[in-house]
């Protein structure tokens, strides 16, 4: 089982954990209130949950760390104080030094853990075929399949000892939904108009002129004199008609296509806050 430093672990934990910060925190007896130490730093396994206390007894002690397990702490931030559940000084004395640079294994968190089942709070219960006797021998586990939870006493933050008051505020959440609104059919009718086109027609007819030639008084033999009745000469006159059709051809092109306009609509609504009420009268009460 790996452990980190809090910080670590999460280098931002003072926004992750969105509360007091434990480190600089006094250790006291829980019986006699009497000093142990300072609070140095927190052990956290590999999913983020608080396994020890670090406290270094510098306060009588000097140089000497050694390992809280959470379970056995109660955490009074009122008091700027965390005690030490079923611990002496000299039990403290007993604890085995806790190095920063050295690597936890199994046999030093066994030498660690020792100490507490011994205390008056490490009584472990056994099963008997009569009846559930507590005995105070140590209990037995094995290091291949150790778990913190096999020992909730020391790895457990009960809410007795570390209670904490949700406040719950309600927030407003904006979502949209489409809805038809109506429907726009696009379709095409016939229209008729009276057209007119201008078209110049050519028309033929016989102009008929009598002029008198340059030699008009001269004789002529009598067979040029050419004296006979009857047609003499053939002109065919021609004139156009109109001649209308019609032809269709492409005018214009009509798309039609959808855009879509937005708008910011503001909605309002109301929300509900709990707020702490605090009833201690005449009593000292510091909130942070």
């Amino acid at each position: 089982m790996v452990l980190h430093r809090l910080e670590d672990f999460d280098p931002n934990y003072h926004d992750t954990i969105q509360g007091n910060d434990i480190k600089g925190l006094g250790v006291y007896t829980d019986v006699a209130h009497e000093k142990i130490g300072t609070i140095s730093d927190v052990l956290v396994d590999e999913q983020g949950h608080f396994r020890y206390l670090v406290v270094d007894l510098g306060f009588w002690i000097f140089g000497k760390k050694v390992l809280l397990p959470v379970g056995r702490s109660r955490i009074d931030y009122d008091a700027n104080r965390v005690y030490a559940i079923g611990m002496t000084r000299e039990q403290a004395e007993d604890l085995p030094r806790f190095e920063e640079r050295s690597t936890l294994d199994y046999d030093y968190e066994e030498e660690v853990r020792g100490v507490y089942r011994d205390s008056k709070y490490g009584t472990t219960p056994v099963e008997t075929p009569s009846r559930t006797a507590t005995a105070t021998t140590k209990p037995s586990y094995n290091r291949d399949t150790y778990t913190y939870e096999h020992e909730p006493s020391l790895y457990n933050l009960n809410e007795q000892n570390h209670q904490t008051l949700r406040l719950y505020e309600e927030r407003l959440i904006a979502n949209k939904r489409r809805e038809k609104t109506g429907e726009v059919a696009i379709g095409k009718h016939v229209e008729s108009e009276t057209a007119r086109v201008s078209i110049p027609l050519e028309k033929e007819h016989v102009v008929i002129e009598r002029v008198t030639p340059e030699d008009a008084g001269r004789v002529v033999s009598a067979q040029e004199a050419n004296f006979r009745e009857g047609e003499v000469a053939r002109v065919e006159l021609h004139e156009e008609t109109p001649e209308v059709r019609k032809e269709a051809f492409v005018r214009e092109e009509v798309r039609v296509k959808k855009v879509v306009d937005q708008e910011t609509v503001e909605s309002q609504g109301t929300v509900r806050r709990e707020e702490l009420d605090v009833n201690a009268p005449n009593l000292p009460v510091e909130e942070r």
